[in-house]
């Protein structure tokens, strides 16, 4: 089924030449269909880039999708037009008193800044709060994941001694519906400076660790009633990805090792192998269809106080 986006939003045409079905508004419009709306709050410095790469992935499924994105109001991004950002994205006070069958919330550099001296934090913390009445489940992603934890259930993120960067091989602690289809072993990108620990996690009844790596740590977590997905790396990225964020930092001479796992015999001419194209498919898909299809009202606009009391009825 089709995922509806602005007619002249550059991802369109990304998209549509990987055969992605992408719906124009008009013949949308005509449907006699209910759309699932997701909010994409997007706070990566590339929003073109990333909106390509999370439309992909809401657009592989059986389900329509109606995609909202959402932006920050009180900051303007340094990497993207002001017109673009006018164009397609709308502020919290335009959806503050609309419905969301779920809410997808990406990543940010912003790891080395305490969550209290982001200068949007408390914005980004009245959006947080908003969801708990106004989406049926919201998937957090990288530093998204780790300030919704802490938002939410007050687990701190832990810096690393290095940067985690490169593939990683994971596996599945608990088979809930989340991870249906997985294989034993599924592969992930992570790039990161920071890291939330299990035993953190466990210190808390309602959050459940579903997927983790030997060498990344905590992958998957999500809240037992599955209003809250938490995923610490990014399945959403491109082929391409880690090598543009490598060369990226080595032109601002950061001293950087390769991304492990990735280039063939760790030679950064060779094109990067990708492993975790149909993880990333699946995760998705598995997320819009158990966590959000299943448990939302079909008249999104009365709310979700229903969903709330079938998932506790779930527990």
């Amino acid at each position: 089924m089709p995922i509806k986006i602005p007619d002249k939003m550059p991802a369109r045409e990304i998209l549509e030449r990987e055969q992605i079905f992408v719906m124009p508004e008009d013949r949308a419009f005509h449907q006699d269909i209910r759309p699932f709306k997701i909010l994409i709050l997007n706070l990566m410095p590339t929003k073109e880039t990333t909106e390509a790469q999370i439309l992909r992935l809401l657009g592989n499924t059986p389900l329509q999708v109606e995609a909202v994105f959402l932006r920050i109001k009180t900051y303007q991004p340094k990497n993207t037009s002001p017109a673009h950002m006018e164009a397609f994205y709308q502020t919290f006070d335009d959806v503050r008193g609309s419905f969301f069958d779920g809410m997808v919330v990406t990543g940010a550099p912003l790891e080395h800044l305490s969550f209290e001296e982001v200068t949007y934090w408390r914005e980004f913390q009245t959006i947080m709060d908003w969801t708990l009445e106004h989406v049926t489940s919201t998937l957090y992603i990288c530093w998204g994941a780790q300030a919704g934890l802490y938002h939410h259930y007050g687990i701190p993120k832990r810096p690393l001694p290095q940067k985690l960067f490169g593939v990683f091989a994971h596996r599945i602690l608990k088979p809930v519906n989340l991870v249906h289809g997985f294989d034993d072993e599924f592969y992930a990108p992570h790039s990161r400076y920071a890291e939330v620990r299990t035993e953190d996690i466990l210190a808390k009844p309602s959050l459940e660790i579903i997927a983790d790596s030997e060498e990344a740590g905590v992958y998957l977590v999500t809240s037992k009633d599955g209003r809250h997905v938490f995923v610490s790396g990014h399945s959403e990225y491109d082929r391409r990805t880690l090598q543009t964020e490598y060369l990226r930092d080595m032109a601002k001479g950061l001293d950087m090792a390769l991304p492990r796992h990735y280039f063939p015999h760790d030679n950064p001419e060779q094109r990067p192998i990708m492993r975790w194209r149909s993880h990333a498919h699946i995760l998705f898909a598995n997320w819009l269809n158990y966590y959000v299809y299943q448990e939302t009202p079909y008249d999104i606009d009365r709310g979700i106080l229903s969903v709330k009391t079938l998932s506790h009825h779930h527990d």
